[in-house]
């Protein structure tokens, strides 16, 4: 693990909220100069801290939607199982994100199509591919209430 002082905090924190920030306005919101900023910043992304840049794209400006969270369970539990179907949700595009769960479930996985069809196209698709799913559970999401949220970072620090 990097060991973090209180500006890489600060820097992760204004990052998870604005990932578009100019690297001076970073600096001016830290309380640092550009070039200390920037030297930490770079640390920060060679450590691994920082994994990636991302747009929160509002699909609802693009077009009818839904997203849907499906609870999974594999057919077994073997090493061999859980690879075979880790591997075929990356290739999935819809499946936008995926968990592996201790307890009940094996997988939660996150799913956008353009309806209700077309996720039960893709579960049945998924179901014919034999990846291992043996059961599925459908939560639609009906309205989004919070996302995108930045990690509560001074409390996984211990602070």
């Amino acid at each position: 693990m990097i060991k973090l002082d209180d500006r890489d905090i600060a820097i992760l924190r204004v990052l998870a909220e604005n990932g578009r920030i100019s690297k001076t306005a970073l600096a001016e919101r830290v309380g640092l100069s550009a070039t200390p900023c920037w030297n930490r910043l770079k640390r920060l992304e060679q450590s691994g801290l920082i994994s990636n840049y991302r747009a929160e794209i509002n699909l609802r400006k693009i077009g009818p939607n839904v997203t849907v969270f499906v609870a999974a369970e594999l057919v077994d539990h073997t090493a061999a199982s859980f690879r075979a179907f880790e591997d075929a949700m990356q290739r999935y595009e819809e499946v936008i994100a995926c968990w592996s769960l201790g307890g009940g479930f094996d997988y939660l996985m996150q799913i956008v199509t353009s309806d209700i069809d077309a996720y039960q196209r893709l579960i049945d698709e998924m179901l014919e591919a034999r990846i291992g799913l043996a059961k599925y559970f459908t939560y639609i999401v009906t309205k989004p209430v919070k996302s995108g949220g930045v990690p509560p970072l001074d409390s996984i620090l211990g602070r």
